[in-house]
């Protein structure tokens, strides 16, 4: 029998066979000799130190500017996935696909689909706002054959022209795109008239679809430019940067795949005297006035009826409100249509 602290001869055998390991294993692992070179440490000759591999990190580590160029080419390539624009869908296939995770996306839709039959989705790539509204304008004028309301229109298009040069637009960058949406709004009533399919098929031709949206656009930034003091607070207020009326004209208006905000909807609502309502799907709990949905508040959802300033309508409180005629549906950062049963 062993004495009282004696070891048996296994854990001696594996003490003294771990007694005898090279002085250079660390944690099971061969470390490297070290090698003094002045004051400095090397892990070994030829490998770069903690100073050194802390310096090639940070090298290697992305610039903020690649990581947006990245973000961007991630997005451009998603949204070439989807059409420029879609066809008319049940709002039940849009539900489908927050199922599996937000429940209170699901709740909303289904709150929405008590007032909208159906839903059209555009093309997430910067310009959904302004295809949607110029489709799901186009579309109703189409449908009802609306031909007092295709006058009005017409004729406030012609008169921008004159504020568009006086914007800083040249007419030969913009005529041709107001000639198109004007030779489609005239065929109306004629023996040939413009047909949604039509429609579709040339909001569905990339560079015809661009055109109409660089116009749009156009419009846009002279109708802020021309009401600058109106709308210079609430463009301050949107950046840190506090961006210029002209600035934002140019960084956040004008170019493509810009995306569009509230200053963009009044701003194309009032020139155009076209009223719009907007139905928020998000994930707040606060339900603003006009809001709709039950008592359940995850269920409730916002809207904002954008109604022209100067419009006939608008300018006394008796006066009967107009009524939306672009509804649209927005989800963070995204326009579709929406119709309304």
């Amino acid at each position: 029998m062993s004495q009282t602290g004696s070891q048996s001869p296994d854990r001696v055998s594996t003490i003294s066979t771990w007694q005898q390991q090279p002085d250079n294993i660390v944690d099971g692992a061969e470390s490297r000799p070290t090698v003094s070179v002045g004051e400095h440490s090397l892990a070994s000759v030829g490998e770069a130190g903690p100073e050194q591999k802390s310096e090639q990190v940070t090298s290697e580590r992305p610039t903020d500017e690649q990581i947006l160029a990245q973000e961007n080419q991630i997005k451009a390539e998603e949204a070439q996935r989807h059409s420029l624009i879609g066809g008319i869908e049940p709002l039940s296939a849009l539900a489908k696909e927050y199922e599996a995770g937000s429940s209170v996306f699901v709740n909303k839709i289904k709150t929405v689909e008590a007032s909208y039959r159906a839903i059209r989705r555009a093309r997430g790539d910067g310009n959904c706002f302004f295809r949607s509204f110029v489709f799901a304008y186009m579309e109703q004028l189409v449908n009802l054959q609306d031909l007092p309301e295709r006058n009005r229109v017409v004729t406030c298009i012609r008169q921008w022209e004159k504020k568009l040069v006086e914007a800083g637009f040249e007419q030969l960058v913009f005529e041709d795109p107001q000639m198109i949406i004007i030779d489609q709004l005239n065929s109306l009533g004629t023996l040939d008239p413009l047909k949604v399919s039509v429609l579709e098929s040339n909001m569905l031709d990339a560079e015809l679809a661009n055109q109409v949206v660089m116009y749009f656009r156009m419009l846009t930034s002279a109708a802020i430019q021309l009401r600058a003091d109106f709308f210079a607070p609430f463009i301050m207020g949107m950046t840190d940067e506090g961006l210029t009326v002209e600035q934002f004209r140019r960084r956040c208006v004008e170019p493509m795949g810009e995306e569009s905000d509230h200053v963009h909807i009044v701003a194309l609502t009032d020139a155009l005297q076209v009223p719009v309502r907007v139905v928020y799907l998000d994930r707040s709990l606060n339900v603003m006035a006009g809001g709709f949905g039950g008592g359940d508040s995850s269920a409730q959802v916002n809207h904002h009826d954008f109604i022209p300033e100067t419009a006939p309508s608008a300018a006394t409180a008796t006066a009967k409100p107009l009524i939306p005629r672009v509804h649209l549906l927005y989800r963070p950062g995204h326009y579709d249509i929406l119709y309304p049963i």
